[in-house]
């Protein structure tokens, strides 16, 4: 079974802004979050801490200090929210992305996409 991946347009900005090799990687992760859905763990998802939403995850791409900040939403479609690259602010990146990510998947419940 595919797993549906959906990139919020601000994720699909920042993806297509990538260098070859980096989009690459994080093509790569995206295919496998697809192919594996909630089941796909380390090293290529971890939870991380600090986020409003308990099943707030990233999608962590080989070779890269990219990270991607997503959560399943209520219809077990994977949201892709935030992405960037954590290289030289390995604890401030998340203190500074995560409640961008929040806001980002409250405006997503709340506009009846991910809602049941």
């Amino acid at each position: 079974m595919a797993w549906v991946v959906l990139l919020l347009e601000e994720v699909e900005r920042w993806y297509f802004s990538l260098d070859d090799d980096t989009m690459t990687s994080v093509t790569g992760a995206i295919d496998l979050l697809e192919a594996e859905g909630p089941s796909l763990g380390r090293p290529t998802v971890d939870r991380v801490n600090g986020s409003t939403f308990h099943n707030m995850k990233e999608l962590r791409p080989a070779g890269t200090s990219v990270r991607i900040l997503f959560i399943f939403d209520p219809h077990r479609q994977a949201i892709l929210l935030l992405g960037g690259d954590k290289a030289g602010n390995w604890r401030s990146w998340y203190d500074k992305n995560i409640p961008v990510a929040d806001e980002r998947y409250a405006r997503w419940l709340a506009t009846g996409h991910g809602g049941d």
